[in-house]
């Protein structure tokens, strides 16, 4: 009979700013070996049990090179006798590792995984340490606009697919309004393993809130903003996603295991699907990568009770939901990566945990997370909350 994985908890870090914030000085490896401390804590899991580490990271190199979730993993306090591996599929790495860790379950290999992701983005530049070493130049011949920024692609869909700067500015507002709420209102303390960091006093500072939600945040100020990377263009740091440094991690196990330790998960995942587009606007990814994982699932926008969608940037995210008609109502009602911050290889994983936390609270359900991907891929899973 086949095993049945389940999602038993996921947690995360508070979400810092990139540079300014409390973790600017803080290793992603740290960030991660804490976060699966506090995930073991909650779960009440003995570390000896975990079989596996699946860690995404973004940028690999650096104080995130070498194969990082080892690292992570002996740091965490896991056995010598555990596996890691870091896992790199971009923004969507760490959702990437959760599908990874729940297919190996139900194919028999493991009974035990943790899964997630942990970046610094002020240790680790979005454009990485030697950027000048990653074209290849065949590829810079053939298509030198497969590198363009992913400022220039926002740019790009919200021109094709007819988004306007004063949609994507009202969705940015939208973004940090709601986050502001659920803030203020704590809800999103029962997803946040609190994190304790040197202070700017050098004396011991815990981190219990995600840094950069602006509250009292208003379409006048941010219609104010210049655009970043175009002199006419449509995308400003009020409607584009927040560098940021996080960590985010969650435990899999299969239903027997869970039932014979004690654990009582939260969900299971019901599918997964990948799905390619142009690089150029690699914003758009979630269209096809969502209409893959119904048709893969047999389920129908009308069926959902939750979409996340990764706020990369306001023109993808409204393309997006548009094209696959999913009504705005349930689309991140607490907020998203523009005002919570994108700590890229962390972020597939953060936003599963607030689903875990946002639609546990109201229920249980059926949410679809997605995101896009640089490069021009498009990442989403569908999950089953109790």
């Amino acid at each position: 009979m086949k095993p049945e994985a389940v999602l038993v908890d996921a947690c995360r870090t508070p979400i810092g700013r990139a540079f300014k914030g409390a973790f600017a000085k803080t290793r992603s490896d740290d960030l991660g070996a804490w976060c699966i401390q506090g995930l073991l804590a909650r779960t009440k899991l003995d570390a000896k049990l975990v079989e596996d580490l699946l860690v995404g990271c973004a940028m690999t190199e650096g104080p995130q090179g070498y194969n990082m979730a080892r690292q992570v993993g002996l740091l965490a306090g896991l056995p010598d006798s555990s596996g890691a591996a870091t896992i790199n599929r971009f923004c969507s790495s760490s959702l990437y590792a959760m599908a990874m860790a729940h297919a190996t379950i139900e194919s028999g290999w493991n009974d035990c995984i943790i899964a997630g992701g942990a970046e610094t983005m002020s240790m680790i530049p979005m454009v990485g340490m030697t950027p000048e070493l990653y074209v290849n130049p065949r590829m810079w011949k053939a298509r030198q606009t497969y590198y363009n920024a992913m400022g220039i692609t926002a740019e790009e869909v919200a021109l094709r697919y007819k988004v306007n700067r004063e949609e994507m500015d009202r969705w940015g507002v939208r973004s940090h309004n709601r986050a502001e709420a659920a803030q203020k209102a704590g809800l999103f303390d029962a997803e946040i393993v609190p994190i304790t960091v040197p202070g700017p006093d050098g004396q011991p500072l815990t981190v219990t809130r995600d840094e950069g939600i602006r509250y009292g945040s208003t379409y006048e100020a941010t219609a104010s903003l210049k655009p970043a990377f175009k002199a006419d263009g449509v995308v400003t740091a009020g409607n584009a996603s927040q560098m940021s440094d996080g960590a985010a991690m969650s435990l899999l196990t299969s239903a027997k295991f869970a039932e014979q330790h004690g654990l009582k998960p939260k969900a299971r995942i019901l599918g997964a699907a990948v799905a390619g587009v142009e690089a150029e606007i690699m914003g758009v990814g979630p269209i096809p990568a969502v209409t893959k994982l119904l048709k893969q699932t047999n389920t129908k926008v009308s069926d959902l009770d939750h979409f996340e969608i990764n706020e990369a940037f306001g023109s993808q995210v409204l393309a997006s939901v548009r094209a696959l008609g999913v009504p705005e109502d349930i689309v991140n009602p607490e907020g998203g990566a523009i005002a919570l911050g994108h700590p890229l290889g962390a972020t597939g994983t953060r936003i599963a945990a607030h689903i875990l936390n946002s639609l546990g609270r109201k229920g249980g359900g059926l949410a679809i997370e997605t995101m896009c991907v640089g490069g021009g891929q498009g990442y989403a899973v569908l999950f089953e909350v109790y």
